[in-house]
């Protein structure tokens, strides 16, 4: 990628810039010093005109006592956090299970010959199925229902049942990652595999899956986000972490900053998560702009 230098880079080496390039240059860092100046401005603005209207409105001291209070923030947030210990179990764990079945999925979806069709069915209908049914319906079947059938050596653990619940649901999205990412490999690179003498399951493992694998990162990444903050439903089947831990303080005296509370520690977690996942999605773009990544 070529470099513009700078007049002073230039000088260095014996070559004086025009005057129409420095002027050129002062023109730039003034439009950049004002283009950072309006920006600064009109967020003091924006963010002035929503503080008076919020607190100048008529239920707002009400609200600030209802959902922002300090005294019930600084009781809540030590049992918060010692309920998010719980989140974030959850989060590695059904992590690491999500992206095993759905990378089991994906592959069951893509392979060829109508001797897997019955796979290719049944990993299209769990996709399908799990894909439509929304997360909160599969918690309350899997929490309450498996306990009901009373099963011999079937865990009744409310944690275990909501992990198993979340990877059920979030699986089958990253199932479709996966499978989007194998399907965007060109058909040659499996072609040229199988010519050196790859057999068709040496080919998808060290020729297409390295190559789909790195192109679905960023979205891999946006769903373990939203992983993160789902965590926060196995509350529903009575686990003990940083949502439940909030509603048990809010029930006492109905106060509901310990939600709040919750919600900004969620909020946390999720912004570093984020910001991480846009740095590797404009780094890969940059690669994969300047041909460095197939």
């Amino acid at each position: 990628m070529l470099k513009t230098r700078t007049a002073q880079e230039t000088a260095d080496d014996g070559y004086v810039p025009s005057a129409r390039r420095i002027e050129r240059e002062r023109f730039r860092r003034a439009r950049a010093r004002r283009a950072t100046a309006v920006a600064a401005l009109s967020t003091l603005v924006t963010g002035a005109v929503l503080f008076l209207v919020i607190t100048r409105s008529p239920g707002w001291p009400r609200t600030r006592e209802t959902f922002f209070s300090m005294e019930y923030a600084r009781m809540a947030l030590p049992k918060v956090l010692d309920g998010l210990l719980l989140n974030l179990r959850l989060l590695v764990v059904c992590g690491a299970a999500v992206l095993v079945l759905g990378l089991l999925l994906a592959v069951a979806r893509t392979l060829r010959g109508p001797v897997f069709f019955p796979l290719r069915a049944l990993a299209a209908a769990y996709t399908d199925f799990f894909r439509g049914l929304p997360l909160i319906i599969c918690l309350l079947m899997v929490v309450f229902g498996v306990p009901a059938l009373r099963l011999q050596g079937v865990t009744t653990d409310p944690v275990l049942l909501g992990g198993s619940a979340l990877v059920l649901t979030y699986s089958a999205y990253v199932a479709e990652v996966f499978r989007a990412g194998i399907e965007s490999v060109h058909p040659s690179q499996r072609a040229a595999a199988r010519s050196l003498g790859l057999s068709g399951g040496q080919a998808l493992r060290f020729v297409v899956l390295p190559q789909a694998v790195r192109r679905v990162v960023p979205p891999l990444l946006n769903d373990l986000v939203s992983l993160q903050k789902d965590t926060g439903l196995v509350s529903i089947a009575g686990a003990v972490d940083a949502v439940y831990a909030a509603q048990i303080i809010a029930g006492k005296d109905f106060n509901f900053t310990p939600y709040v509370v919750a919600g900004l520690v969620f909020v946390a977690l999720t912004i570093p998560m984020t910001r991480c996942t846009d740095w590797i999605t404009a780094r890969m773009d940059r690669r994969r702009a300047q041909g460095g990544l197939v």
